[in-house]
């Protein structure tokens, strides 16, 4: 005997058999044991969730020799030939293959004739939206005032284009996607009634490619059976899939979250090794950082049963809600833009690299890899675009890197050197004399791109035996790396004309790490911030505007003047 694949095996023959849908169901076994039966039935849904399969059963239910109910009892001669596709009274008709109206009319010829075998002579049209205009004008009369011993069964993926004199006449059904875990669990099932070694991951990722589709899980699972030569395993999965939009869009996610610009480009280039379509990653980051944000949002609201459930809550926890919204802006806006690009592959890492570069307020730049090497590129610190573009009076370096975050002005904010605990020891005292302010100082160091960053979010901790002390803070200590320390050390070196050694020591903000000309540069833009808002507020042309046309400022819009 032919193999028979799963899907048409294992196709539900009674309403107890079907996955899900129970809101369809329900109605129709009720209106079924009641006798409240309506001429004309429409299923709507997207692919494989059953809506050919309610028509049979339905039709089924209909014509059973044992009466008509909600439960046909499938032994039964009408049954059997339902069952089998040879039930003379059930007429399938493909509308995609017959849409001219001739078709139509030869079909409806025959509406006037009894039923030969069984009790209703029933028309099932699937895929009726691809009638033509004509033929629905055609079947509207038959289908509003049919006889008594004919039904319609309609089954459509888009109900929007049936005509609405159509819909009026028809009970509707719009059958739903069905959840990964209902699917992982039917699959479960099947492979066990099968005999199929599986795992379960591999189970759960097949359940999710079907996306919402029994049929195309069943179908997936023979796929998986026969690729993994009769087991299902979760890595014969991921190769059949080629899980780009799992393993890979995770790797980039977890790169992006480590601000690690050198290992998001390795990546990118891992993931071409695919020949991807850089659409659908982006898609796919897309619903991870969907994921991603509703999990912030409500805490313990991802899915269980996502095979990659560990490595997603690790990514929520380790990126901020701002970043995660931030990330999901830029991608939907590059996914837009991605076929204005000259290559789809640079468009990509383009969105990926405007994700490193924009960061919101207050937070600090990414680093940037200082081993060229390791994507083959090269990695070449670079002023901030601000100063580039900065077409005024020349600024300071740290000047320059404070305005490239804040846009804004920063005032150099002088101040004594002081430790940790904000009191300078004697030894300290004598070895600093000389010294500026660290934020003078820093100025004057010639220093760029990541070594300055990091270095704006230190504070000055003393110099004392030919140790330079900076403290950093806590909250920034993922820009510290042994290159960058060594430029900064390098650049003290030259400022201060005798060899150092540096120490950064990574602190709360409350020990020293709150002092950092960031921070500073922080408080004092939102020191102006709330000044301009206090300023819109009190001035009385602005409030005549808003009581002559019931005006309001709009939240955000208010900006310092620079």
């Amino acid at each position: 005997m032919s193999y028979q694949v799963l899907a048409r095996k294992y196709r539900p023959r009674t309403f107890t058999e079907m996955v899900g849908q129970e809101h369809v169901l329900r109605a129709l076994i009720n209106g079924l044991d009641h006798d409240r039966l309506h001429h004309a039935y429409l299923f709507t849904g997207t692919r494989g969730v059953g809506k050919t399969t309610v028509a049979r059963v339905l039709a089924k239910c209909l014509n059973c020799e044992q009466g008509i109910s909600g439960t046909p009892c499938g032994t039964c001669g009408a049954c059997l030939e339902i069952d089998e596709g040879r039930f003379v009274d059930l007429i399938e008709v493909d509308a995609a293959s017959r849409t001219r109206v001739e078709d139509t009319r030869d079909l409806l010829d025959n509406v006037q004739y009894a039923p030969s075998r069984g009790r209703y002579k029933i028309y099932l049209v699937d895929e009726v939206h691809m009638l033509s205009s004509h033929s629905f004008n055609a079947l509207l009369k038959t289908l509003e005032e049919p006889p008594p011993h004919v039904k319609f069964l309609l089954a459509t993926t888009d109900p929007q284009r049936l005509p609405m004199t159509v819909l009026s006449r028809c009970l509707q059904f719009n059958l739903k996607r069905l959840p990964a875990s209902l699917i992982a669990a039917h699959l479960a099932r099947v492979l066990g009634e099968e005999g199929v070694d599986h795992e379960e991951r591999a189970v759960q990722r097949l359940a999710l490619a079907a996306d919402g589709s029994i049929r195309d899980a069943l179908s997936l699972t023979d796929q998986g059976i026969a690729f993994g030569g009769g087991s299902v395993r979760d890595e014969d999965v991921r190769t059949m899939l080629g899980s780009i939009e799992d393993d890979h869009v995770l790797e980039l996610l977890e790169a992006l979250a480590s601000t690690d610009s050198a290992a998001v480009l390795e990546a990118v280039e891992r993931l071409a090794e695919r020949a991807p379509d850089f659409a659908d990653v982006l898609a796919a980051l897309l619903s991870t950082l969907h994921m991603l944000a509703l999990d912030q949002a409500i805490p313990g609201s991802m899915d269980g049963d996502h095979p990659d459930v560990d490595r997603l809550r690790a990514l929520s926890a380790r990126l901020s809600p701002e970043d995660v919204q931030l990330f999901y802006q830029i991608a939907l806006t590059g996914r837009r833009d991605l076929p204005m690009s000259p290559d789809p592959r640079l468009g990509f890492e383009m969105v990926l690299l405007r994700m490193l570069a924009f960061r919101p307020v207050g937070t600090a730049p990414p680093p940037v890899s200082a081993e060229p090497e390791r994507h083959g590129r090269g990695a070449v610190e670079q002023p901030s675009a601000r100063a580039r573009a900065d077409s005024g009076p020349p600024r300071s370096q740290a000047q320059q890197s404070v305005g490239a975050n804040s846009g804004h002005e920063v005032q150099p904010v002088a101040g004594p050197a002081t430790g940790a605990s904000g009191r300078e020891s004697p030894a300290n005292r004598v070895e600093d004399d000389g010294i500026p302010p660290w934020q003078e100082l820093l100025a004057q160091l010639e220093l760029s791109g990541m070594s300055q960053a990091l270095a704006m979010h230190c504070a000055w901790g003393g110099l004392e035996n030919g140790v330079v002390r900076l403290l950093l803070d806590q909250a920034h200590a993922h820009l510290r790396s042994p290159p960058l320390e060594e430029r900064i050390r390098q650049a003290l070196e030259r400022r201060l004309g005798k060899p150092v050694r540096l120490r950064i020591e990574a602190v709360e903000a409350d020990d020293g790490g709150g002092k950092t000309p960031a921070a500073q540069a922080g408080a004092a833009r939102r020191r102006r911030q709330q000044e301009a808002e206090e300023a819109i507020a009190s001035d009385p042309t602005v409030s005549a505007l808003q009581e002559m046309f019931d005006a309001e400022v709009v939240p955000d819009s208010v900006q310092p003047a620079k």
